[in-house]
């Protein structure tokens, strides 16, 4: 499985308003596991940068001024991110503006290139309801190192989502059993064990646990399945 893990940075928040991409940063995984290849560039969009945007960023006109248009890296971006499944967090922004460059440029779009987009805001939205999901809060939820992000950029984002989308798919690929090593399993258990020790929750984490409850509740617009049994 390659997966290509995706973010960019634009001029504004809307490539129908004429915002173009600034920046692309990609880190591929292969087989779940970082394998060193990276793709970024810095890109000339000939257009003006919105202050807006500046502060979330940082790239200045000045600096961009020098890079290279779009159509002047396509190909080779196409064929990094070529046949792999891209994992992008908030997918449908960079989808429309990667799309928007390409067809500025009459190439397909990129469903037609990958074999497909996780989007891991609405993956994150599924894991931790009525919480916040920005980058900066899954890093914390899952113990990735993001102090170095005093500003966004597309080559670090990816790197923290690409940890971050590893540690929220832990387990997945151990779903498989084995049924023919079952039954040695069995014989492995030790017969003399001591039986568990069962601890009860105390009254804070009662507590704590009817809280996290009702805010499913409340995001579930009371279609959870315990509110209604049968």
């Amino acid at each position: 499985m390659r997966q290509i893990v995706l973010d960019t940075e634009t001029t504004g928040l809307d490539w129908r308003t004429g915002d173009r991409v600034i920046e692309i940063g990609c880190i591929e995984l292969d087989g779940r596991r970082h394998s060193k290849r990276r793709y970024h560039r810095y890109l000339n969009p000939e257009r003006q940068v919105d202050p807006g945007a500046l502060a979330v960023h940082g790239l200045t006109d000045e600096f961009l001024a020098d890079k290279s248009k779009f159509a002047e890296i396509v190909h080779e971006w196409i064929e990094f991110i070529r046949d792999a499944e891209l994992v992008i967090h908030n997918a449908a922004f960079d989808v429309g503006f990667l799309n928007n460059e390409l067809q500025l440029l009459n190439l397909p779009p990129i469903e037609t290139l990958c074999a497909g987009v996780i989007d891991t805001l609405k993956m994150a939205r599924d894991l931790r309801p009525g919480r916040k999901n920005n980058l900066n809060a899954l890093c914390v939820e899952f113990g990735v190192d993001n102090s170095n992000r005093e500003l966004h950029g597309a080559l670090l984002d990816a790197e923290l989502l690409a940890d971050v989308y590893l540690a929220m798919t832990r387990g997945q690929n151990s779903l498989q059993i084995d049924f023919g090593s079952a039954s040695a399993a069995h014989e492995t258990i030790d017969p003399d064990r001591q039986p568990l020790r069962v601890i009860k929750a105390s009254g804070a984490e009662l507590e704590a646990h009817e809280l996290i409850l009702s805010e499913l509740a409340k995001e579930s617009k009371g279609n959870c399945l315990w509110s209604h049994p049968e």
